[in-house]
């Protein structure tokens, strides 16, 4: 073969040079677009109609398809026939309000099991305060008792270990709920728990509650942080979850002297770790299992389901923290770190380390160490600088008025928890609206850093979370109310 002439030489070098440049723009394009969709993919593009739930209940087309499965819905939200409040904006004012109250009680309550752990005789002089307050309950759930069976509206709370309800006589005061109040009269199955039983001396052990004695029937009273209070007998009863699932012989309080912000519910389902918690009393059956989805205020799909059922397989666990799972029956889980926009925040693992965190089915807004909140507040603002400032309410400190936007970008906020378990939150998780003028982050700092962190309801909605309290570990997935 001639060699070319170096005209062709030349035209060729400009050929390949040509085609060089275009794969070179197009290798950068290509980058560009995946730098582009990799940022796009660390925010969330929000509806201005999104922000705000809806007024009119959007009911499921069916309803629990699991065994063992409860129906959730949220307390403030127009799927609840209890929720009689007079405006959107009161409530969550309240609801922020009642929140600080029940935060300051775990961290009162952890505070002082941390610090008497040690001494294990004076359990019947534990104070009546370290209980934790419930507000008006969040989440509720509808489950029978006596028998016949009887359904009553109860909230339900992983922070609380003695389910109670109001009942007749109503021997002082019974606040005015929805359900009628139950008779024990009118069941064959209910019977007073005796001052001698073992049963009423493991409830003195129970936190917040105190024990009593009247004729020879066992007493409790428990005080919650806001003052609510529920007194009268320590009883067992059947209690019915659906119609395949009774317990007999069932330990409940019975309310004779019932008051405090418990709204229209009938009472409280405990699900801590206590024995006597619900949890531990249908362990025979369920083997100490149990998931919830708690759904939006909009929403009405959400569940609470005992055994292990129909749980995802895409479900992640973290181990339980095993520096403070026996201080009490509330549920340890350590956080790592936090990332927000696809930015790992710089905190150092000792700042979650110091008091530890909890998570909660009943306190609304996430609180975090006062290092690790400074940090993702920062780095929020810095990603939120284009938008509006709106004034502060309450514990949120960082909020934004939509009501001249139509779309914004909100920055994704995903928390890192121990077992390498990444939770990604959706909008729901990331901001608590109050009104279109005033969209604030979901999240709140504590006041020291020896106060022991809460991984709050918010930032649970909609996922699937799975407590194995036999296997001591806590999972999370998303898609849970599906």
């Amino acid at each position: 073969m001639a060699p070319p002439t170096s005209i062709t030489f030349f035209n060729f070098m400009i050929s390949t040079y040509l085609i060089l440049s275009q794969i070179s723009v197009t290798f950068m394009k290509g980058h560009a677009l995946e730098r582009s969709l990799a940022a796009e993919s660390n925010y969330h593009t929000v509806h201005v109609s999104s922000i705000l739930p809806s007024s009119a209940c959007k009911p499921s087309a069916k309803g629990p398809s699991r065994k063992s499965s409860l129906k959730v819905v949220h307390r403030h939200g127009p799927c609840h026939q209890l929720n009689q409040e007079s405006s959107n904006r009161e409530t969550l004012t309240e609801t922020l309000s009642e929140d600080e109250t029940r935060v300051k009680s775990i961290q009162a309550r952890h505070a002082f099991r941390a610090d008497t752990d040690k001494i294990r005789g004076s359990k019947a002089d534990l104070p009546a305060k370290s209980g934790i307050a419930i507000g008006t309950g969040n989440y509720v759930v509808s489950v029978g008792l006596g028998t016949p069976a009887k359904s009553y509206t109860l909230a339900f709370d992983t922070g609380s270990d003695l389910t109670w309800t109001q009942c007749e006589p109503c021997v002082r005061v019974c606040y005015k709920q929805q359900d009628p109040i139950y008779d024990p009269v009118k069941s064959s199955s209910y019977s007073n728990i005796s001052c001698n039983a073992a049963q009423c001396s493991a409830l003195s052990s129970t936190p917040g509650t105190r024990t009593g004695c009247s004729a020879s029937n066992c007493l409790y009273g428990i005080q919650y942080g806001d003052q609510s209070f529920s007194i009268g007998f320590f009883a067992k009863e059947r209690l019915t979850l659906t119609p395949t699932d009774v317990f007999d012989e069932f330990f409940f309080g019975c309310g004779q002297n019932n008051q405090g912000l418990f709204g229209k519910t009938s009472g409280l389902l405990g699900l801590g770790r206590d024995p006597l918690s619900t949890v531990s009393q249908t362990a025979r059956k369920y083997g100490k299992y149990f998931s919830y989805c708690l759904p939006t205020k909009s929403g009405s799909n959400g569940h609470l389901t005992f055994g292990k059922g129909s749980v995802p397989n895409t479900v992640k666990f973290a181990p339980f923290s095993s520096s403070r799972s026996q201080l009490n029956s509330l549920y340890f889980l350590d956080i790592q770190s936090i990332s927000v926009g696809g930015q790992l925040l710089s905190i150092s693992a000792s700042v979650f380390q110091t008091a530890g965190n909890v998570v909660d089915s009943g306190t609304v807004i996430t609180r975090l160490p006062p290092a690790a909140y400074s940090a993702l507040r920062s780095a929020f603002r810095q990603q939120m600088s284009q938008y509006k400032t709106a004034p502060a309410t309450s514990t949120l400190d960082t909020c934004y008025d939509f009501s001249s936007q139509s779309t914004m970008k909100i920055p994704k906020i995903s928390i890192f928890f121990s077992g390498n378990v990444k939770v990604d939150l959706g909008i729901e998780g990331t901001l608590f609206a109050l009104s279109l003028s005033q969209v604030c982050l979901a999240f709140a700092g504590n006041s020291a850093a020896t106060d022991v962190g809460i991984y709050g309801n918010t930032q649970q909605q909609t996922f699937e979370v799975v407590y194995d309290v036999a296997g001591g570990k806590l999972g999370f997935a998303p898609g849970g109310c599906s």
